[in-house]
């Protein structure tokens, strides 16, 4: 009877889209949480309230390199979602594993965000964004073994999906090894390599990864 139980359980991929999406907009909410009015007692002038809102410059470039990183993985989980003909209680709970680096996203964020000259916090960062990238290859590698995928998923498809993702991972590691010479260095690359997988890849090497 058990055995049975683990045959016939998480079989619905729409049901598994369906929380992916619920997470991943709480996710995303729960980013902007982390972006804070100027306290009106402290704001006496025009002045005043424009340094106010440059100061909060920082926090909001982190929650957009963080918004961004969401945006680029809910669209690489649903590609892999689309190519599924079914689903299988193992392999829900690879995506439910992914959902849960998902829902680590707005606690790194936030750490970057308050220490963002501190190399730890942008590792931790990255950190994040690689169990993000691990996850979402080793969840289409095992539908790929067990059989989960559409009769007319090509080969093709295999490598462009699998080399998406470790094009982008091994982008992400670069930016975040330039950490050793500033972190504004590594947080600016990253966001170039989020622009660029966001808007699609228009450089000629990027488009190979």
């Amino acid at each position: 009877m058990h055995n049975r139980y683990n045959f016939i359980a998480g079989q619905s991929v729409e049901r598994l889209a369906a929380i992916s999406d619920g997470v991943f907009a709480v996710a995303m909410t729960l980013l902007v949480l982390d972006l804070h009015m100027p306290a009106a007692e402290t704001i006496h002038s025009e002045a005043g309230l424009w340094q106010a809102v440059v100061a909060l410059a920082p926090r909001v470039l982190v929650y957009l390199m963080s918004f961004l990183t969401l945006g680029i993985f809910w669209v690489g989980q649903q590609t892999q979602l689309n190519q599924l003909e079914r689903s299988d209680r193992d392999f829900t709970w690879v995506h439910l594993a992914f959902l849960f680096a998902v829902s680590l996203t707005p606690f790194s964020t936030s750490l970057m965000a308050e220490f963002i000259s501190y190399r730890i916090a942008l590792i931790i960062y990255w950190a994040n964004i690689l169990l993000l990238g691990v996850i979402l290859y080793a969840a289409w590698a095992f539908a790929r073994r067990a059989r989960l995928l559409k009769p007319n998923v090509t080969e093709d498809v295999d490598e462009a999906v699998k080399r998406r993702i470790i094009g982008a991972q091994m982008l992400y590691a670069f930016g975040a090894a330039l950490c050793v010479i500033s972190t504004t260095w590594a947080l600016g690359f990253i966001l170039l390599v989020q622009l660029n997988y966001a808007l699609a890849p228009r450089l000629r090497f990027l488009q190979r990864l």
